[in-house]
C-alpha cells in the first residue's frame, strides 16, 4: 500500500503543512497548484523536496478559493471548471519541467474531488480534461462500493486509475467520507489513524451502520493535519517504505 499526502499548501511567508519532516515518509506528494494554495515558489521547492526523496510528484488542483482553502463546493460551469482544472495541472507541469521532474499524477482536492465522487457526469469531464492534458497521469479517486462501475465510467480515458482510502477520515455508510463539521470525521490522535488503518489492511473500514469493504491502492494523510508526521511514523510501522 503506498502512502499519499497533500502537500505544498504554504503561501508566501505563510508556512501550512510539515511538508520537509513528512516528505521522507510518503511515497507520492499531491502538490497545490497555486489556487486553493500554493504559489510557484511553494511549487518549486515542494517538487525538489519530492525528488530528494523519490516521492512521486502529483497535481492537486482545486477550486480556486483560497478563502476557504478549496473546501467549498462552487457553482462553476462544468467547461470552465475543466479548463481551471487543466490551467492548474499545466502551471505545476510547467514548475516541474523546467526543473527536470516528470508529473506522475493528478489528484483533485477538497470540494471539488468531493464533488465529483458524488456526480459522475463531473467525474466523467474532469477525467476526460487530465487525459487531454496528458494522457500518461495517473488519476486518483476514491475506493467506495462504486469502484468497478467508476472504472468502466471512465475506461475511454485511457488513464491509469488509482484508488485510495483516508488514513486519517472517518467514513459514512455509503463508503464516502463523513462531513469535517460532524465530531470525529477528522482523525487526530495517532493511535486512532493506526486503528483505523489496520482496519483498512484488512479490507474494510467501521463506518457508523457497520463494517464496510474497501478495495485501495493507496493511503492518503492530509499534510494539515496536524498530527500528519506522528501518524505518517505509526502508519510506517505497519507499512514499511519499499527500499
Amino acid at each position: 500500500m503506498l502512502l499519499n499526502c497533500d502537500m505544498g499548501e504554504s503561501y508566501g511567508p505563510w508556512e501550512k503543512g510539515a511538508d520537509a519532516a513528512v516528505m521522507p515518509l510518503i511515497d507520492w506528494a499531491n502538490i497545490a497548484c497555486g489556487a486553493h494554495a500554493g504559489d510557484p515558489d511553494t511549487m518549486a521547492r515542494t517538487l525538489s523536496l519530492a525528488a530528494e526523496y523519490d516521492v512521486k510528484a502529483g497535481a492537486h488542483p482545486g477550486y480556486p478559493d483560497r478563502r476557504n482553502f478549496g473546501r467549498l463546493r462552487l457553482d462553476w460551469p462544468v467547461g470552465s471548471l475543466v479548463l481551471e482544472v487543466q490551467a492548474q495541472i499545466g502551471a505545476l507541469q510547467a514548475v516541474a519541467t523546467a526543473l527536470g521532474i516528470t508529473l506522475h499524477h493528478v489528484k483533485p482536492h477538497g470540494a471539488l474531488y468531493l464533488a465529483m465522487m458524488s456526480d459522475d457526469a463531473l467525474l466523467k469531464r474532469l477525467a476526460e480534461g487530465v487525459a487531454a492534458v496528458d494522457d500518461s497521469l495517473a488519476f486518483v479517486l476514491q475506493a467506495t462500493p462504486d469502484r468497478e462501475r467508476h472504472a468502466a465510467l471512465l475506461a475511454h480515458t485511457g488513464l491509469e486509475f488509482v484508488f485510495e482510502a483516508f488514513a486519517d477520515r472517518g467514513y459514512a455508510a455509503d463508503g464516502r467520507l463523513r462531513s469535517r463539521s460532524i465530531e470525529g470525521a477528522v482523525l487526530t490522535d495517532p493511535d486512532a489513524v493506526a486503528t483505523h488503518v489496520g482496519r483498512l489492511l484488512e479490507g474494510f473500514v467501521e463506518t457508523p451502520e457497520g463494517r464496510l469493504a474497501v478495495a485501495a491502492e493507496t493511503l492518503c494523510v492530509h499534510g494539515d493535519n496536524p498530527v500528519a508526521q506522528a501518524a505518517l511514523r505509526r502508519i510506517r510501522e505497519l507499512i514499511p517504505r519499499a527500499a
